[in-house]
């Protein structure tokens, strides 16, 4: 792993720099090929020293930040953080890369050696957005569907207080549903 460091009000001292690379020796197994590359970035504000960790590692960059009193603690919390989303990240590809099953476990042949059709799955259910229920009459909601391009208009009927759905009919017409 290379790195490299910036230090903002303060020197990068060789002990802060053996610091991080030691800590980050024991987490080397995560990024095993040699494309990572972590920027350090030390602050010091009055007496807040704050640490930042940028890893770019593939085409995924990690960052961490955090503030404590004493520098070293700072860069230790810093990479702890890292640790957990690089794991985190490196699950995630492992599951992509191995979530695949075969095709011939997909689709069992029968005991003639034919293949036996999968039945096609039943549509998913996507949410849709929350829609406003006015209270208007069936004539109202006829109106405000015609100057609407949507094709259907959910509205709570003034006379009998019940939800109702006004749909346009592909003669022209409109569908009532009423609940």
């Amino acid at each position: 792993m290379k790195f490299e460091y910036t230090g903002r009000h303060i020197d990068v001292t060789p002990a802060l720099r053996s610091h991080v690379e030691d800590h980050f020796v024991k987490i080397d197994h995560i990024f095993h090929d040699s494309t990572a590359r972590a920027h350090v970035i030390i602050e010091v504000n009055k007496n807040r020293h704050m640490a930042e960790v940028l890893v770019h590692w593939r085409e995924h960059t990690l960052t961490a930040t955090d503030t404590n009193a004493d520098m070293y603690q700072a860069l230790s919390r810093t990479i702890a953080k890292i640790e957990k989303q690089a794991v985190k990240l490196k699950e995630k590809i492992i599951d992509r890369s191995q979530g695949g099953k075969p095709l011939s476990s997909l689709t069992p042949a029968d005991g003639d050696g034919r293949a036996v059709e999968v039945a096609p799955s039943a549509g998913r259910i996507i949410s849709a957005s929350s829609y406003e229920v006015k209270p208007m009459t069936a004539e109202e909601a006829a109106l405000q569907l015609t100057a609407e391009a949507a094709q259907f208009l959910v509205f709570r009927d003034a006379d009998t207080t019940r939800v109702s759905v006004l749909y346009k009919r592909k003669d022209g017409n409109f569908g009532l549903i009423q609940t």
